[in-house]
């Protein structure tokens, strides 16, 4: 095997560890989630609060890696539920920005509380030491891959 084939044996392993632990842990987060909440609802708003601001639809969808109905569907339900509100953008009549609501904010809120047994259960089981070592490295990656989408 060539050292090129084992690099991407290395990478592949990497990115599917990764992959199986993004799936398990939105399955344990999303059960504990307030009825009716998805894991795609509780990242836009949590994403919304991050970073503040107003965003168009479009860019939210890139920013999440969605089609564009995907987030039109997230953001409908939202929406309806009053946590986020989608106005027209002022400097351009047809398109349109989303921001949170406070009730937005509440129900972020809650959702990180419903989360707090699962995340004592990981504190539990996963050293804060061994956390605090693989987060530059997943932060890096997440970096890299960002900016060269």
């Amino acid at each position: 095997m060539s050292k090129t084939e084992d690099l991407s044996r290395l990478y592949f392993q990497m990115f599917n560890e990764i992959g199986i632990i993004s799936q398990l842990s939105s399955n344990r987060l999303e059960r504990v989630l307030p009825e009716g909440m998805s894991i795609a609802q509780f990242s836009l708003l949590n994403h919304l609060v991050r970073l503040g601001g107003s965003w168009a639809p479009s860019r939210l969808a890139r920013a999440f890696q969605v089609t564009k109905g995907a987030m039109t569907n997230t953001l409908q339900r939202l929406e309806a539920q009053g946590l986020i509100r989608v106005g027209t953008d002022p400097d351009d009549g047809r398109g349109k920005l989303v921001e949170i609501t406070e009730a937005g904010r509440r129900m972020r809120e809650r959702c990180v509380r419903a989360t707090g047994d699962v995340m004592a259960d990981i504190v539990r089981l996963v050293p804060a030491d061994d956390v605090r070592a693989a987060l530059p490295l997943l932060e890096h990656l997440r970096r890299t891959l960002d900016e060269n989408r």
